[in-house]
């Protein structure tokens, strides 16, 4: 892109103005331009405390995982990785929106996450439902954390009751078993994940995500878990 043609700024005498004219198309050519986003997965590796920009699709709607994460945040996800944007106001878009955050990155119970203020958050046109990565069970780790993913495998534990912040059931496809966390919020039936019986064949779409030193798949609506008898 060529600089912009210059006008000496107002005051400056004449003498002054192709100085002024050189540091200004300098300055063009070496800032980013204002508004640039980092792509997540390169957002993710910067230090906790990193005040970041980035863009995406929301992947989890506002305030479906409150019950544990205790806020009413969401998760963004691009071409490169995802993340969870925790924050305590609840905003109003859905599935699918493309948002552009600007927030301080931190960590909470070893998740990785973007702390936001409302103001950091802009809704950008349109929207884009971000693609499902199919992942084996055993493969869940921070390699995918923040992603929207698909497991499927044997309902190995069945229901373990966690409230008030959720419910925890296992799977296993043969790579290793996986915790699938369902948030109290995130609108399940109680009584049918009880109902659930050893041996059921579950497919779970949900958020890779952690607690402490464990890595889990959190489900973001009802319909993201299916149950299927062999």
């Amino acid at each position: 892109m060529n600089a912009p043609a210059l006008m000496p700024a107002r005051g400056l005498p004449p003498s002054s103005a192709w100085l002024s004219a050189t540091l200004a198309a300098t300055l063009w050519v070496l800032l980013p331009a204002c508004g640039d986003s980092t792509s997540i997965n390169d957002a993710r590796a910067l230090a906790t405390g990193t005040e970041v920009t980035i863009e995406g699709s929301v992947t989890v709607p506002p305030g479906a995982f409150q019950s544990a994460m205790g806020d009413e945040g969401f998760a963004l996800q691009d071409s490169s990785g995802g993340v969870y944007v925790k924050m305590t106001e609840k905003q109003s878009f859905g599935l699918g929106a493309k948002v552009r955050v600007t927030g301080t990155l931190d960590e909470q119970n070893k998740l990785r996450i973007l702390k936001a203020e409302p103001t950091g958050v802009e809704v950008l046109g349109g929207t884009k439902q971000a693609s499902v990565k199919v992942v084996r069970t055993g493969a869940v780790n921070e390699s995918v954390e923040g992603q929207l993913i698909q497991v499927s495998g044997v309902l190995t534990k069945t229901f373990q009751d966690d409230s008030p912040y959720g419910y925890k059931l296992y799977i296993d496809d043969g790579s290793g078993e996986i915790q699938i966390f369902v948030h109290a919020s995130a609108g399940f039936n109680k009584a049918t994940l009880q109902e659930m019986t050893a041996g059921l064949h579950l497919i779970v779409v949900g958020l890779a995500a952690q607690y402490e030193t464990t890595y889990e798949v959190a489900p973001r609506l009802p319909s993201d878990l299916s149950a299927h008898s062999h």
